[in-house]
Parts: structure tokens; sequence; C-alpha cells
């Protein structure tokens, strides 16, 4: 143990620094901190902690019409996406048994009570482990479970809200899947989106339930019954009631010396109250489809914009939807290890991934296809990047060129250059020429255009070449046909024997 002098007649001992580069140093248990003395971590969502309420207050949330279509909206746009296990370098049988895991699991739920996750800020899933026929440990069913049953450690560990321990119990190892929003150190809880859709679903119920009472003060016409002076309170109850009673069925029985006046409102005084409630409305759905989604122009049925806003929009909620997929994508990979673990020990483990099916780029595929053919070399990375292959699946290769001897005899097609093949030059040599056969045609046809001629009109013409028809000689120019044809079959056969 080291010593040093701190004075001429005191030597003191020097007590060794356990911490080290390796040891954690900023806890929560070291530092000063009022939670510290907590067994465990309150969520620091600052809508809970304002209102003294833990994460079930944001459950009641999503019954709110515009919320069921925007999370609806979030999460078919990753349950829409093909999965599947990808094997990598794990063996054929592994890759073999979780995909048959995974096909025996209700998959589209639980991918999306996962997606709770980006709603709450974390939702734990408990795995049901049994023994299966073939001695492995697989996983029977996956529940997620009500996020508000738990609590986090003081060192970020889940923690189960039992009966018999309302801080909290330790939860075993490898029991429970717990994919989180935007996780932090400060914020194992992770990031609600709830949380900002908080204020706008309350003012928006507010905004709804003066608009419903201004729409029943507002709605219909006062009745104002008009009586001359000296009436006493008797006759005027008679009337307030007869006018109650017109609310139902608009019947009444009134003096003649009374008279009803019906007020409306002014439609712009009116409108322009109703307006307000209206436009408040709106305004708080149009913040909760950005916390959802990240835009508005998917949700909004007003909204209205450009073609290029519009592919602005849905390219941010792509975004959002591939941020969704990794948060599905490390859960189940999570799942995929510990099956491993339990069957195979340390071996290479397939991956399960997730991908968006659709059809290759017309306009991409012809371009490259053009580029190819000018010299062009895409690499294989290229077509996994735009064509969503798989790397396993092609091989880049050169594109064959035509032997030397197959080029010099391709026919040259410059200007005042002609090539006549030998079988063409045969068939041209069977003494058809162009002039037999225009005379041909011409004598065949000198009858119906004459009768076209001398026709005077359209059902006289129609009629007269029903009758000519059949009177046509068409003999001759079917034998030069007959001719030609047979010497081009007979040429062929001949030169194919060659």
């Amino acid at each position: 143990m080291k010593k040093i002098w701190v004075s001429s007649k005191e030597f003191v001992e020097i007590q060794p620094d356990k911490r080290t580069i390796r040891s954690e140093i900023a806890t929560r248990q070291a530092s000063y901190d009022f939670y510290s003395m907590l067994n465990y971590l309150p969520n620091p969502d600052p809508v809970l902690k304002k209102m003294g309420q833990d994460i079930k207050v944001y459950r009641e949330l999503s019954y709110d019409a515009h919320m069921i279509a925007c999370i609806g909206s979030r999460k078919a746009g990753t349950q829409g996406r093909e999965w599947g296990i990808d094997r990598g370098k794990a063996k054929s049988r592994h890759a073999k048994t979780i995909q048959s895991i995974f096909d025996d699991l209700d998959m589209h739920r639980i991918i999306g009570e996962i997606l709770d996750s980006p709603l709450y800020g974390f939702a734990p899933l408990e795995i049901l482990w049994k023994n299966a026929s073939n001695r492995y440990i697989i996983p029977a069913n996956v529940l997620g479970k009500p996020p508000e049953w738990f609590y986090f450690s003081q060192q970020n560990e889940l923690l189960f809200r039992s009966k018999a321990n309302i801080t909290g119990e330790a939860i075993p190892p490898k029991k429970f899947l717990l994919p989180v929003h935007q996780w932090s150190y400060n914020n194992p809880y992770g990031m609600a989106l709830l949380s900002s859709c908080f204020w706008p679903v309350t003012f928006k119920k507010g905004g709804l339930k003066f608009w419903v009472m201004f729409t029943e003060k507002y709605g219909m016409p006062f009745i104002i019954a008009k009586q001359p002076r000296g009436i006493g309170e008797e006759e005027t109850a008679k009337i307030l009631e007869m006018l109650d009673n017109m609310v139902q069925d608009a019947i009444a029985v009134i003096p003649d010396d009374t008279t009803l006046d019906f007020q409306t409102p002014e439609s712009k005084g009116g409108g322009s109250s109703a307006g307000i409630y209206k436009e408040l409305i709106e305004v708080s759905e149009a913040q909760m489809s950005k916390a959802i989604l990240g835009q508005t122009l998917t949700t909004q049925q007003g909204d209205s914009g450009s073609y290029s806003l519009g592919k602005v929009h849905l390219q941010v909620r792509e975004d959002i939807i591939d941020a969704d997929v990794k948060i599905v994508e490390n859960a189940l990979n999570t799942l995929i290890d510990w099956i491993c673990e339990f069957n195979f020990g340390e071996v290479e483990r397939p991956k399960f991934s997730m991908w968006r099916d659709e059809e290759v780029d017309d306009a991409l595929a012809k371009r490259d296809d053009t580029l190819t053919k000018t010299g062009v070399k895409f690499t294989k990375t290229y077509y996994i990047k735009n064509y969503g292959l798989e790397e396993e699946d092609f091989e880049v290769s050169a594109p064959a060129s035509a032997p030397p001897a197959a080029q010099a005899q391709q026919p040259e097609f410059a200007e005042g250059k002609s090539e006549i093949f030998p079988d063409q030059q045969a068939i041209d040599d069977i003494n058809i020429s162009p002039e037999r056969l225009q005379a041909q045609a011409e004598g065949i046809l000198k009858p119906i255009i004459d009768l076209i001629r001398q026709g005077k009109d359209y059902t006289e013409v129609v009629e007269k070449l029903a009758e000519t028809f059949p009177a046509l000689d068409t003999q001759s120019l079917e034998n030069m046909l007959q001719r030609a044809i047979f010497v081009s079959e007979l040429w062929g056969r001949l030169n194919a024997g060659k």
C-alpha cells in the first residue's frame, strides 16, 4: 500500500481507487438523485408525472375514432410487409426448425403487439415455453402484457408489479421480450407517442362537447311569445307550457291576441361561432396524425397538396414504418437467439427479416438494360439495393459478345448497300412480277369498281355486290399464289436438309 508525507510529522497511507475504465461510475445509486432511494424507477413521462397516473390513461386515448385510424394505418404498414427466416451462415436444419416454429405462431398478432411499443414506450411480451415432441424447447405462444403492470429497477431491469410486491419483483431471464421505442439510460420506459396525443384528444373531446351544446342551443329557432300587457301570471304560465310542448310536436293553441315570433340565429354569426369548435377539432386531429404518422396528408380529409408534397408525406410514413420494422426484427431475433441457445448451443443463428413486396421498377430496369448494352457493368451490391435480391440468388457475369465470324456475317444496312439472300432470290425468280400481280388484281376488282360507280345509293350498291361476288373470276390469281407458296416451301425444305 502506498504512503505519502502530508506534513513534516504526518505520514498517511493512500487508499487504492477501485474505479477503473472497466467499471461503471455514473450510476443512480451513486448519484445525488431523489429516486435512488426507491427500489424502482418511476416513469419519467411528463404527462403521467403531472397527472399522477400510469400508462393505463393512454389506453383510453386509443378509443378515439381518429386515433384508431392513425394507429391502424401505422401498424398496417409494418404488418403488411413480407417476412421470413434468413439462413445466413446457419445450418439448414436450424433455419428450417426456426421457420416451422414461427409458422405455428400467430405472427400477425405478435407483430401487432410488438408495435404497441411506439405507442406506450415499451411493450412487454411474455413467452410461454414448452417441450416439443422432438425434445426441443420452443415457444408455445408469445403474449403481449399491459405495460402498466411493470416497472423498471434502478439497473433498468424489468420488474413485475405483483400483489405480493407492488414495488416490483424480478423477472426470470429469457421470459419476456421487451421492445422499447427510443430507449435511453435515463428513460428505460421509452418515449410514448400517446403522450404527445393526450392534450389534443382532451381538447378534441371538449370541442365536441361544446359543439354539441352549441348545436342544441342554436340549431333550432327560438320561439318568443308576445302578450299584451296586463295578462296575469297564470296566463303566462299556460303560454310557457304550450311553448315547451311545441319543442316536441310543434303544435300549440294560443289566444288570438298573443303573437309567436320564431327567431333563428343569423348564418354569419352562428356559422362563425360553430366554426371555432370545428377548427379546434381539426387542429387536434392534425396533431394526433403528426404524432403517430409523422404527417397529415394521408389522414386529414380536407388536406390537399401537390403531387410532390404527397410523395414527401408518404416517404415520411415509409421512414417511420422502416423504424418500426427494426423494432420488430430486433425483438424476434432475440427470440431466435434464445431458441438456439436452448436447443443448439453456440452456433450460427438464422435471422428474422421483413421486406416490402414491391414490383420491379420498369423504368429502372429499362435504363439498366440500355446501360448494360453500352458496356456498363453493375455490381451485386447494386442489384441487391435496387431490386431487393438476395446475394446467394444470382451471379453477375459479363454480357456474352458475338463471335467475330458472326459479326462479320451480319448484313450491312448503310444507305446504298443491300444484300439479297439466295433463298429470297430463288423465290423472287418464280416469274411473279409486281406488274402481273397488279394486273390480276385490277381484273378482279374492275366489276366491283364499275358497280359502285353506277350505283344510285348505298342500299343498291350493297345488294348488287352480294349478287356480283359469287361470279368473280379469281382462279388465275389463286393459281399464281399457290405456285409461289409451293416453291417457297420446297426451297425451305431443301435448304433445311443441307
